[in-house]
């Protein structure tokens, strides 16, 4: 007989506690193979398909699309055996009888691959196909169960399937024409089918079902529900007259409710914890980036139209940055509350911020610190595109220790940045724009960008953070400066 297994959402990492279903990539009924993908979920950190690490039939799934879950929480069960049996199963006739009882060898059902959290286990031991004949029917004057559903071999569908072909076909619906309920078996085995149409006091002897020999699927169980749904809104229509403006002025005004979950709510976390615990100062100062552009113009130029990437200004930034926190460590830190101490990093982890449709996200470029230009420009183009389409993993999202946070991409001057807890610091970058500006004691249009330094006040004072900017700044103005440091 099938072992019945449960399947966890398993741990997926750095600390995150729940996840979101995106989108279910399995139904019930489906046969999985070892490690494939049977769910797509979204975290804090990132959005991620789990695989299953059972090999069988997909008896029950926990959780609509947009649920929530805790980590721990079931999955999906998944009736084990073997390919082969499986495939016998689903081509068992439909008459009930069953012939000698035969084993199939099952394949492992150990594949090695493990995410945190969970592994596949140990294989299966051999197990003998049910018999169809001790599989009973159960009838709508039954009880559905509520408890985790057990295994739905697909002898036992066929066997339902075979009662429900003998009885006479209902339209698809509730049918209230006739007023007859039909007798007999119900050909429906999923005891999640059951309980959607306890709950919705649908008849499922009034139902005709669209799986294999007339089979009651979930589908056929919710187009009854809404053609219900549908005939009650419309009769609420037609006797709502008046009464719905007094009603809606009784409940109140409006408004859309938006939950803060998955990316969003943890941006809203770590934004108000920052605040809370971050005693945080904003400086910030206007420089002359012309000079900067044009050495940025001057380098992809050089390279010719044949070379790889142009160099980006996020990562003439980023290089700068890097060269500016090797002058003030005091910025590439963090405080240790429970100690008391302020813990000076010795790598730079530079995180830069990246809107998606999914939200703000941070990823990180790891040793930025021994990066130049070339492979700064390179880490951040790959990350960027990873931002993009949601393959960033959580290790990509996590561990940064200072943030660029280019907002001129908006079309935005300038802002106060929110240091991203538990770093120290965030430099603010607004659009690079023509301006007039004195140069060289005359007025001239020169490309001005206003820059903003957040910094967490227990790690340093104004006199560091000021100097951290200043040499930003020089640095932009006269991108000469950088030579000295490289």
């Amino acid at each position: 007989m099938p072992q019945v297994l449960e399947f966890k959402l398993p741990d997926l990492g750095e600390g995150l506690t729940e996840a979101e279903i995106v989108r279910w990539l399995v139904e019930v009924g489906d046969v999985v193979a070892i490690d494939q993908p049977v769910v797509e979920v979204e975290t804090a950190k990132a959005m991620v398909e789990v695989p299953c690490p059972y090999g069988g039939v997909v008896t029950a799934r926990f959780g609509e699309e947009g649920t929530e879950l805790p980590v721990g929480s079931p999955l999906l069960t998944v009736a084990v055996g073997s390919a082969g049996e499986a495939d016998a199963q689903g081509a068992a006739d439909t008459g009930g009888a069953a012939g000698p009882s035969r084993t199939a060898e099952p394949k492992s059902e150990s594949s090695g691959n493990v995410l945190v959290g969970y592994g596949t286990g140990a294989p299966a031991a051999r197990r003998r196909r049910i018999r169809p004949e001790r599989m009973p029917v159960v009838t709508a004057s039954e009880p559905a169960p509520v408890a985790v559903p057990a295994a739905a071999p697909a002898a036992a569908v066929a066997l339902a399937a075979s009662a429900a072909a003998a009885a006479p076909a209902s339209p698809v619906g509730p049918a209230e024409s006739t007023g007859q309920v039909s007798s007999g078996p119900v050909a429906v085995v999923s005891p999640l089918v059951r309980k959607l149409a306890r709950q919705h006091d649908l008849d499922l002897r009034q139902l005709t079902g669209s799986g294999p020999d007339g089979l009651i699927l979930r589908a056929d169980v919710e187009s009854a529900i809404r053609a219900v749904a549908d005939a009650a809104t419309a009769a609420d229509v037609v006797g709502a007259g008046a009464a719905a403006p007094a009603a809606r002025a009784a409940a109140g005004p409006a408004g859309e409710r938006i939950a803060l979950r998955g990316v969003r709510g943890a941006v809203a976390d770590k934004l108000s914890r920052s605040r809370s615990e971050i005693p945080d100062a904003t400086c910030w100062v206007d420089a002359d980036a012309t000079e900067l552009m044009a050495a940025r113009a001057a380098m992809n130029a050089a390279d010719g139209p044949s070379a790889g990437p142009k160099v980006s200004v996020l990562a003439l930034l980023a290089r700068i940055c890097t060269a500016a926190l090797a002058r003030f460590p005091e910025l590439n830190s963090t405080v240790d509350l429970a100690a008391r101490e302020i813990v000076r990093l010795p790598g730079v982890h530079l995180g830069f911020a990246a809107q998606t449709q999914r939200g703000l996200v941070v990823p990180v470029v790891r040793d930025a610190h021994t990066r130049n230009v070339e492979s700064l420009g390179g880490e951040i183009a790959r990350l960027t595109e990873a931002a993009r389409t949601g393959a960033l993993t959580p290790a990509q999202l996590t561990g940064g220790t200072f943030t660029l946070n280019n907002y001129g991409v908006f079309g935005v001057d300038g802002s106060t940045p929110i240091i991203n807890h538990p770093e120290a610091a965030m430099l603010g970058v607004g659009r690079i724009m023509a301006k007039p500006w004195v140069h060289n004691g005359e007025l001239a249009v020169r490309q001005v960008v206003q820059l903003s330094l957040t910094f967490d006040h227990r790690v340093c004072d104004g006199g560091t953070a000021g100097g951290f900017l200043r040499y930003v700044a020089d640095c932009v103005e006269q991108p000469a400066v950088l030579l000295r440091t490289l």
